[in-house]
């Protein structure tokens, strides 16, 4: 399918429709080429739906949050291999150029860091590399390239056994979701090349902060705020990750469980006692009438 023709309203209406069947008990929210008029029409059928324009109460776009995040996360990465978390003067394969790939990128550039950049959309590729004055390569060819930094910020699985034989690099750190293509084997893997990996769930996870921001009454530079703590996070999953020798997509996994058990029991979104703000009380308010 292409994204560029099949997003038509009547999908995400129906969409909306189906999501809006469920009572809330899932919201919705924008993610991978998906843009905010797609959400406003959702948003025409269902209220349990995140990223919708600030003019109509949302929080727009989340992608700067996400790559924020992103970023944070890399430097964090840079902290533990190199012993500064500056990106002065480092090499970055980028995969991608989309709206989170474009928004590290001007991040990193600004920091004085070499971007090398591919995308399967060469025009997109080609702008942004020549706005941050970086590299325009060739989609195949983003794996092999001998740097820092490999930051995949497009699709999944791509960490598997075509391309583990071809990095040259010393951290992945990105914001694409589920880039082990099997987690366990290729997260072994990359201990075992002395590659450092940032968990993806974990280094984008400024997108669910923004969204989740939205419900509770959207703050920019709240949500800001909270993307940058993604460094700390890192650091931990890092450190934990050498102490009990283990890879660190185990290590979060280890540390999510451990800080779940720790809250305890969580009053869900239909308990009687439970108490929002935002869009998530006007949600809850609506929903208990």
């Amino acid at each position: 399918r292409d994204p560029h023709k099949d997003k038509t309203e009547m999908l995400f209406r129906a969409f909306g429709r189906f999501v809006d069947g469920l009572g809330g008990r899932y919201i919705t929210a924008e993610d991978v080429g998906m843009e905010e008029i797609n959400m406003e029409w959702v948003y025409s059928e269902t209220k349990f739906v995140t990223g919708i324009p600030k003019s109509m109460g949302g929080s727009g776009n989340p992608s700067p949050v996400t790559a924020f995040g992103v970023y944070m996360g890399a430097k964090a990465c840079a902290k533990k291999a190199y012993g500064s978390d500056s990106l002065e003067g480092k090499t970055i394969a980028l995969q991608g150029a989309g709206n989170v790939a474009s928004t590290f990128a001007r991040h990193a550039a600004k920091e004085g860091a070499k971007l090398f950049i591919a995308d399967i959309y060469e025009d997109k590729a080609k702008s942004l590399a020549e706005e941050v004055n970086g590299t325009l390569v060739k989609p195949d060819e983003i794996y092999g390239l001998d740097v820092d930094i490999f930051t995949p910020c497009a699709l999944g699985g791509v960490i598997n056994d075509d391309t583990m034989s071809q990095f040259k690099c010393d951290i992945i750190a990105g914001g694409a979701n589920n880039v082990l293509d099997i987690e366990e084997k290729h997260g072994q893997e990359l201990v075992d090349k002395g590659i450092i990996y940032a968990p993806d769930y974990v280094i984008n996870a400024g997108g669910l902060i923004n969204v989740a921001g939205e419900l509770e009454g959207y703050n920019e530079e709240r949500c800001l705020q909270k993307a940058g703590k993604i460094y700390d996070t890192i650091l931990d999953i890092l450190n934990f990750s050498e102490e009990h020798e283990i890879p660190t997509h185990v290590a979060s996994n280890r540390l999510a469980e451990k800080r779940i058990a720790s809250v305890g029991k969580i009053n869900k979104i239909y308990s009687s006692k439970g108490h929002f703000s935002g869009r998530m009380g006007e949600m809850y308010m609506t929903d208990r009438k």
